[in-house]
């Protein structure tokens, strides 16, 4: 399975290439109309800038993949950010790289180099995570019951979506496909019967991926 990634929060840094300063932010996004809405706020914060370039991609798929090179030569700029976040399998993701020019032109293979490396920049520093699909299960328990289901989802680090508190607790949680039945059997051993659980289908999780 391939493996896709995304951002959970926005993210800036900022480098120096012969005098030109570089400024490159990375923006989790949903929708193109969300990507187009991001790139003019930015626009808008930096609007004594000489370049506002990016890319975007979205879609599981990757399939929807735009770049601009926003007046620099064509191919310098949007193409090497885009080529990044190709490389580095990345998601429902904006980067803008942001140029004050500083008096020294770069040339073409400059400046496909300062594009690339600021993408690369952005991304490494950023908080990335792994996309993937998980099934939603929930765990019907007694209160007094409750502290033991805690500690077990917490031994065996199994992320916690919501709890309700009724007659009984109900938590629901998400775990891979193929744990499903060694965890429901595990807690029914457990709790001797004394547990119900109800299949709530897939759902897209983020989980944190180490840079």
């Amino acid at each position: 399975m391939k493996l896709i990634l995304s951002t959970s929060a926005s993210f800036k840094s900022e480098h120096e290439i012969k005098k030109s300063k570089f400024i490159s932010r990375i923006v989790p996004i949903k929708t193109e109309a969300e990507a187009n809405q991001k790139i003019e706020e930015i626009r808008e914060i930096e609007s004594k800038a000489t370049h506002n370039c990016y890319a975007f991609i979205l879609g599981d798929q990757q399939d929807i993949q735009r770049a601009s090179d926003d007046g620099e030569p064509s191919g310098t700029a949007g193409v090497p950010i885009l080529e990044v976040l190709k490389r580095e399998n990345l998601t429902n993701i904006l980067v803008v790289v942001t140029r004050y020019f500083g008096g020294i032109k770069l040339g073409a293979g400059g400046l496909i180099r300062a594009y690339g490396s600021s993408a690369s920049l952005v991304v490494q520093e950023a908080d990335l995570v792994q996309l993937i699909d998980q099934e939603r299960l929930s765990i019907m328990v007694n209160y007094q019951n409750n502290d033991q289901l805690d500690y077990y989802l917490a031994q065996n680090n199994l992320s916690i979506l919501n709890t309700e508190y009724t007659t009984q607790v109900t938590t629901t949680i998400s775990a891979p496909k193929e744990q499903l039945s060694k965890i429901k059997d595990e807690l029914v051993g457990m709790f001797s019967g004394n547990v119900s659980f109800k299949d709530l289908g897939k759902q897209r999780v983020e989980l944190p991926y180490p840079n």
